[in-house]
């Protein structure tokens, strides 16, 4: 979680040091965190005399590459489990679209959504938990997202908010979303017992032709999916009768996000792997003597990547 903020102040003392060298120590005290962070990437390239063989180019500024690879991601190292590029550009994104991000947590893939669309016209919106009657942790959850997010509105835009809960109303303006994501939280719905209404609304939110992204740990094939997906573990056909049902039809799947090397078979559920690597039940104080090298080495879940789309209209992805 300290990737964020901390990743950029961490830069600061290096950043003036290259301003320095370049004698823009004055004109330094204007610039955004972009273009801070534009400079320090074009500092090696000016250190040897700006061989263009000598570094890799940075991304374009406004790329979804740029947005990817900027220091205020939260948990990069997560990217070779998660393939956010990969994984957005599967379902389509653009960076004039209006993005409707479902329970994006500590924002996570906010802090790529956030800036890309901000520079390039686009809108997000994130459907939070209820910062007002949700459990504890989903309020702290909240809170952090906002401090983090709305402390930056020229890096982040000002993302609009909305809640997700079994009693909220409406996502976002009927018919005003171009993509809807979901990513790894179908099975919060699911224990929440709101899955079929959250559909629901992503569904009246969804411009026609609109996408639904859908990322999730992927349960095995066989037996009875628990409704309440206490492993967090889902069956894909569970997930697409529940974006069917609400009138979404299926486009394609991915193995982008796929793990082989994960069996579903842990103590405590998916939690049970990386990045949580939880050592005891759910409320229990944690084991010391539990080894969570073997997870380690599994990796994070294994994930389905799935593309709905909302009949009618044009195609919202190529």
């Amino acid at each position: 979680m300290g990737a964020g903020k901390g990743g950029s102040s961490a830069r600061e003392p290096q950043l003036l040091d290259i301003a320095r060298d370049l004698g823009q120590v004055p004109e330094m005290l204007n610039l955004t965190r972009r273009q801070a962070a534009a400079l320090i990437a074009s500092a090696p390239l000016a250190a040897c005399g700006g061989d263009p063989t000598a570094e890799k180019a940075a991304p374009p500024e406004g790329s979804l590459e740029w947005a990817a690879a900027g220091p205020w991601r939260i948990d990069p190292e997560r990217d070779a489990w998660r393939h956010p590029i990969e994984t957005l550009q599967f379902w389509g994104i653009r960076p004039n679209m209006t993005v409707l991000e479902i329970l994006p947590g500590l924002g996570w893939y906010t802090a790529i959504l956030a800036p890309y669309l901000a520079e390039g016209g686009g809108r997000l919106i994130a459907a939070t938990f209820d910062p007002a009657n949700g459990t504890m942790a989903q309020r702290e959850t909240v809170a952090a997202f906002e401090a983090r997010f709305g402390a930056d509105p020229g890096l982040y835009g000002r993302i609009e908010r909305s809640v997700l809960s079994a009693t909220s109303p409406a996502l976002a303006p009927a018919g005003s979303v171009d993509l809807v994501v979901l990513a790894g939280n179908v099975h919060t719905l699911m224990a929440g017992g709101f899955a079929e209404k959250a559909f629901r609304d992503m569904f009246a939110a969804a411009k026609p032709g609109a996408t639904l992204g859908v990322e999730q740990h992927r349960a095995a094939s066989t037996g009875v999916q628990d409704p309440l997906a206490g492993t967090g573990y889902v069956q894909e056909v569970y997930v697409r009768t529940l974006a069917e049902e609400a009138g979404f039809t299926f486009v394609a799947g991915s193995d982008l996000n796929a793990n082989p090397a994960d069996d579903r078979d842990h103590p405590f559920g998916v939690w049970t792997l990386p990045p949580t690597l939880r050592t005891s039940p759910l409320g229990a104080p944690e084991d010391p003597d539990f080894d969570t090298a073997p997870y380690r080495q599994i990796g994070e879940s294994d994930r389905m990547t799935l593309k709905f789309r909302k009949p009618g209209g044009s195609s919202a992805a190529p």
